[in-house]
């Protein structure tokens, strides 16, 4: 990795873990009226988006490490488009956490580390792979947000605008990875990020 990578990367990774996101788009949802919320539904929702806001953190984690060992410069520039993109969402999920009342998850840089190094592994393995990485996990993140579009109180139209609008742009970022050419991942790698994403879910709506 020469210098200029070596400090956009660390940059990137600071700003992604202590710097405050910021978004070029209106917070979807934002002229409607909070829902009323007891307590208890107030840190289930805040838990909640806590851990959407983690699935940002990694997913800037992941095409990092993944623009980085891409080989093919057109698709290093796609993985940064796409990060591009997700700061928005990583801005969404931190505000929202904040109108609740709610904070951030405490393991942010472990989610960081552990996702670049998936990214930076998933490059190396070669572009269509690269591609078919991201497409799968966009994929899985769609899934992962219906779930948690159910797990909502029914009166919470803010935080469901916001996760609404996280999927729509999931599946472009899917779509346009396998357009670019990404392959299909066996099975087993499927399920194998199927079981590191539970892990995360479940220890980021906790701590």
């Amino acid at each position: 990795m020469n210098l200029d990578a070596l400090i956009t990367t660390l940059d990137n990774a600071l700003r992604t873990i202590a710097g405050p996101a910021h978004s070029a788009r209106p917070v979807p949802g934002a002229d409607l009226p909070e829902a009323e919320l007891d307590d208890g539904q107030k840190r289930h929702v805040a838990r909640l988006m806590r851990v959407n806001h983690v699935g940002e953190v990694c997913a800037q984690a992941l095409y990092a490490g993944q623009a980085m060992t891409a080989r093919d410069p057109k698709v290093q520039v796609a993985m940064r488009e796409a990060a591009r993109e997700e700061t928005e969402h990583l801005a969404w999920t931190a505000q929202r956490i904040d109108e609740l009342g709610g904070r951030t998850s405490l393991l942010n840089p472990v989610w960081y580390a552990g996702s670049f190094a998936m990214g930076a592994l998933a490059g190396a393995l070669g572009d269509r792979v690269n591609l078919g990485f991201l497409a799968e996990t966009e994929r899985q993140v769609y899934d992962h947000l219906e779930d948690h579009l159910g797990r909502l109180p029914a009166q919470d139209a803010r935080s469901a605008a916001i996760l609404k609008q996280m999927q729509t742009d999931e599946d472009l970022h899917r779509q346009a990875a396998l357009k670019g050419g990404g392959a299909e991942l066996p099975g087993p790698v499927q399920e194998g990020m199927r079981l590191v994403s539970k892990v995360m879910t479940r220890t980021a709506y906790w701590v």
